[in-house]
């Protein structure tokens, strides 16, 4: 494999954490029978696949395979990479009650998560533009997760909220 061929696989990995859930989501929600129902199918598959399983992976990879992710990052492995470790663990956590959690809870979870993601967004792009650093854990695909994972939480989880507070409306049933 080439430089350019294995650079880009690994800066596009992180995006099977949203590309697998919106899959998913995408398939099970064409059985839906309301759009409640459908929105409903797609925060969960997203709480649970993007939040809960991508940041499982990165609390195991972080703990697992410190080196590699350091040279991933394109930084020295330090006693930081243990804590990126456990705040992904949090990520994860919240991923995972978010699937059962009430609309109001799911945007507090995403906004939760998105201040450490969005903050970790901001690192990413200080270490590229002043620093140089591109290393593909740095730039792409996790660039994409760090924003777009809490983004569509709350997105979905506002939606939710709307739809709820608007009334339902019953088909009329006569035979």
């Amino acid at each position: 494999m080439d430089y350019n061929t294995a650079y880009f696989a690994q800066s596009a990995f992180p995006l099977v954490w949203i590309v697998v859930p919106a899959i998913g989501a995408a398939l099970k929600a064409r059985h839906a029978t309301s759009p409640r129902q459908r929105l409903e199918i797609w925060q969960r598959w997203w709480a649970i696949g993007a939040m809960g399983i991508g940041s499982l992976w990165m609390t195991v990879a972080f703990t697992a395979f410190p080196e590699v992710m350091a040279t991933a990052i394109g930084f020295n492995r330090t006693p930081f990479l243990f804590e990126i470790a456990f705040a992904n663990l949090g990520l994860a956590v919240m991923g995972f009650r978010a699937a059962s959690a009430s609309a109001r809870e799911r945007i507090t979870i995403g906004l939760g998560a998105g201040m450490f993601l969005w903050g970790a967004v901001i690192g990413h792009l200080y270490q590229w533009f002043a620093n140089g650093v591109h290393n593909p854990g740095n730039t792409g695909g996790v660039l994409v997760n760090d924003i777009l994972i809490p983004a569509v939480m709350i997105i979905l989880a506002v939606k939710s909220r709307r739809l709820a507070a608007t009334p339902q409306q019953t088909a009329d049933i006569t035979a």
